[in-house]
């Protein structure tokens, strides 16, 4: 049964490798933004290698996305970026901040995956500004605004004692965080028990942030990768108000089922709508791009009114 939250885009995938004008085994797990009245994407692709680049596309709708010719983001060949970057640069998420796109991304090297920070205010060029955590982080999604003061962020480092966890942490700086604690885990025997992790950035809404994550369930014929719903705080977003007990999206188009890595959708952004709804996107079985639209309202209802614990 197709899910009652997200209704998918007819046309979907509404990307794939055979759409970029340069050599890419799959397109998938793409950040999107509003610039300059149009809907710019910053995706992932692997090349031939098994490593992963960025790609950008761009689209006047927000469904029909047009590549550019070549890559926007690839491992960096300055110091002290290119030791940290050396297996590739994947999954970028976007937040609008200050009058700047800032683009998290994760940098695979040989010490391990951790997130480096970019910035762009053009999409034509873009800027390197630091690392922001130590090995192993994945998942990092920066709120549109300061919250009392300080920037704030979502994320989820890797850790064998407890299953990997959404934690929340702050910045005077966008660059030195602190202040960490984890603010939503796995559900036992639920449909995101294995891992969570924060998907697009946070959306404000009337009721609080809503925070659309995925979460992973391990199943006799590999792990099945959904996507859920969390409600933060306004004023202290490491209270969580509530999240959502089931899934919005799951596996069902071909697409979704088979590719590079069977039974994902994973979801790097969201762009909220005037009219109240958002297109969300996401990588099908780790190969092509899709979208979709879901009324924001009714996601906010959902974690208000059809709950499990946070923690």
């Amino acid at each position: 049964m197709k899910s009652e939250y997200v209704r998918r885009y007819e046309g979907n995938p509404i990307l794939t490798k055979e759409d970029i004008p340069y050599p890419v085994q799959t397109v998938h797990n793409a950040g999107v933004v509003k610039f300059d009245g149009r809907y710019v994407m910053l995706f992932r692709s692997h090349l031939d290698t098994g490593r992963s680049i960025i790609g950008l596309a761009e689209s006047e709708d927000g469904f029909n996305f047009k590549s550019r010719p070549a890559p926007f983001m690839v491992p960096s060949a300055e110091p002290v970026f290119c030791e940290y970057e050396e297996y590739g640069v994947e999954d970028p998420r976007i937040t609008h901040l200050e009058g700047a796109y800032y683009i998290t991304y994760s940098a695979y090297s040989r010490h391990g995956v951790r997130i480096g920070l970019a910035k762009t205010t053009d999409f034509q060029t873009v800027e390197r500004v630091a690392f922001i955590t130590q090995a192993d982080y994945r998942n990092v999604v920066i709120f549109p605004e300061k919250v009392n003061g300080r920037y704030a962020r979502l994320d989820r480092p890797h850790s064998d004692i407890s299953p990997w966890s959404i934690w929340i942490s702050f910045s005077p700086d966008l660059i030195h965080w602190g202040d960490s604690r984890v603010v939503i885990k796995p559900v036992k025997y639920h449909w995101d028990q294995m891992k969570i992790g924060p998907g697009a950035p946070p959306i404000r809404t009337d009721k609080g942030w809503l925070n659309i994550y995925h979460g992973v369930f391990p199943t006799m014929d590999g792990h099945v990768y959904r996507l859920g719903v969390a409600l933060h705080d306004l004023n202290h977003p490491a209270k969580v108000l509530g999240v959502g007990d089931r899934w919005i999206l799951q596996p069902e188009d071909t697409w979704e089922l088979v590719g590079y890595v069977h039974n994902v959708v994973f979801t790097c952004g969201a762009v909220p709508e005037d009219d109240g709804t958002l297109k969300l996107y996401w990588g099908g079985a780790d190969k092509v791009i899709c979208a979709g639209t879901a009324v924001i309202e009714e996601l906010v209802e959902l974690c208000l009114t059809d709950s499990r614990p946070a923690l």
